[in-house]
Parts: C-alpha cells; sequence; structure tokens
C-alpha cells in the first residue's frame, strides 16, 4: 500500500470519473506545492529528459527521503506533487521498493499523458531512485 498522501490521490481519482477533471485535478496539486527556491534551479537538480524545466531537490534527514520540485509546466509540477505523495517521508531504503509504475498506473496517467510527459515523469522516478539508492 502506498503512502496515506497517494493513496487519498487515488480516492480523488475514484471520485473524478472525467480525465479532464482529473488533468485539473494534478494541476491543482502541483499549484499547492510550496515553491522551490530560485537557489535550487541548478544543473545539479535539474532532470534531463523531460520536456520542460524539472528541478528535483531531495533530502534525506534521519534515514527518511523527502524532496522538492519545481517545473515551468503546470501539469508536470502536478506530476511532481504526485510523486511527492509518493515518495515523500519513506525510509530510504523502500524508495527502491516502491512499484512507480503500478500505482501511478492505478491513476491512469500512463494512458493520458503524451510520450514525452511520459519520458519525463521515469526521468523523474529514476531521479529519486538514484539519490536513495546513493544513500541507502
Amino acid at each position: 500500500m502506498a503512502q496515506p498522501a497517494f493513496e487519498d490521490i487515488v480516492e480523488d481519482f475514484e471520485f473524478l470519473e472525467d480525465w479532464e477533471d482529473r488533468y485539473r485535478h494534478v494541476i491543482e496539486q502541483g499549484k499547492a506545492l510550496p515553491a522551490l527556491d530560485e537557489a535550487l534551479k541548478v544543473p545539479a537538480t535539474k532532470v534531463d529528459g523531460c520536456a520542460s524545466q524539472v528541478w528535483l531537490h531531495p533530502r534525506i534527514e534521519d534515514g527518511v527521503f523527502s524532496f522538492q520540485g519545481d517545473s515551468d509546466a503546470l501539469i508536470v509540477r502536478g506530476l511532481i506533487a504526485v510523486l511527492h505523495a509518493l515518495y515523500d517521508g519513506l525510509p530510504v531504503g523502500e524508495v527502491a521498493g516502491v512499484d512507480a509504475g503500478g500505482e501511478l498506473a492505478r491513476l491512469g496517467l500512463n494512458d493520458h499523458l503524451s510520450a514525452q510527459r511520459s519520458n519525463g515523469l521515469r526521468a523523474m522516478i529514476e531521479r529519486i531512485r538514484l539519490v536513495a539508492s546513493n544513500e541507502a
């Protein structure tokens, strides 16, 4: 079972039957994210492989994984919020064990994102896993 925050998103998606409503919900999730400090938007935090500008700033404190993220595209910022709900607060050793593809499939995202957005989402997941595996 995923993090409670991610389960909340799954429940919201079950309630929202129309994909346009779900899309708007993802965007709203992104708008609710705190802004990433401009000083953290540097090449080291930039995620390659995304059509838009994406930055992820991971932190590991007391063995717990968390991250902040930002993008110049609203839908991508929303996808960052979805990943935040999926990964934030996990023990760093559990990050690699998250079946991100399976969890995101519960939202139907794969069927509704462009190939470029899907590639960007995979790149963000790979960055999260890489950082966590280096610290585990």
